[in-house]
């Protein structure tokens, strides 16, 4: 990146121009210690409009929910606008479970209740949105967002705008060190907290976001200049790309012929 700070001041911008012309009256944002969190929650106190940070724990790790209560007390520090609650939801997601029937599908089971956290703080941040007619800003970043479409449909990927979403991790780890967003966060192993365990975004993925994003740039390139793990990079990019294709597409619309109209 040529200059972080010119970006930091390209995004303000644009959130303050978006929440004007849109006539919304502020923001609000999950933040859950992560890097992505921490740098669109400071993005968007930054344009002085007011801003709520939900902290949203659901069955969390101790050291992502401190981490999120840092930095949201640095933020308080520094932006008057911002304030912020902190919400324990892992009583209404053990609600919700315990009403499903029984299944023998414990895999999918495992992934669905975890993608069910995801949705219920989505609820949660478009509870307060529309309490104050603030916008929810996204977190998800462009190898995330665009490329392996690691994100939950209609949680996280269910927001008002995306304001770090043509930035790769790379990108947003430097705008976070011009922020001077709290040390622990940068060093942190970036994960979803989805799993109520410690983890990583790359245990999952099998790959890191540095690899994702060199796969991301060189789709195109033929496959005989590839090392042996770049190939095995390369083949984990696209495995994702395509099934997540769902998530990054327009949802399809079935058109109907004028004549049958």
């Amino acid at each position: 990146m040529k200059s972080p700070e010119k970006v930091i001041t390209h995004i303000v911008s644009w959130l303050k121009e978006y929440a004007e012309n849109t006539q919304m009256k502020g923001f609000v944002i999950g933040v859950s210690g992560g890097i992505d969190s921490a740098v669109t929650s400071t993005l968007c106190a930054k344009t002085g409009y007011p801003v709520i940070c939900l902290e949203m724990n659901i069955h969390q790790e101790e050291n992502q929910v401190s981490r999120a209560k840092n930095h949201i007390n640095w933020l308080e520090n520094q932006f008057p606008n911002v304030t912020h609650h902190c919400l324990s939801l892992t009583v209404v997601f053990e609600s919700f479970r315990a009403m499903l029937p029984p299944t023998d599908k414990h895999k999918v089971e495992f992934l669905s209740l975890a993608n069910t956290r995801a949705r219920l703080r989505m609820s949660t941040l478009y509870y307060f949105a529309a309490l104050e007619r603030y916008l929810v800003a996204g977190t998800g970043n462009k190898v995330e967002d665009f490329g392996v479409g690691f994100y939950t449909k209609y949680g996280d990927g269910g927001v008002d705008l995306s304001p770090i979403a043509d930035l790769m991790k790379s990108d947003v780890f430097a705008i976070a060190k011009t922020l001077g967003i709290n040390n622990d966060i940068q060093t942190a192993a970036p994960t979803d907290g989805l799993w109520g365990d410690d983890r990583t975004d790359e245990d999952q993925l099998g790959a890191t976001y540095d690899e994702l994003e060199w796969a991301m740039r060189n789709v195109s390139t033929a496959a005989s200049q590839f090392s042996a793990r770049q190939k095995e990079v390369m083949k984990i990019y696209l495995a994702f790309n395509q099934q997540n294709k769902h998530k990054m597409d327009p949802i399809p619309v079935c058109e109907i012929p004028s004549a049958l109209l």
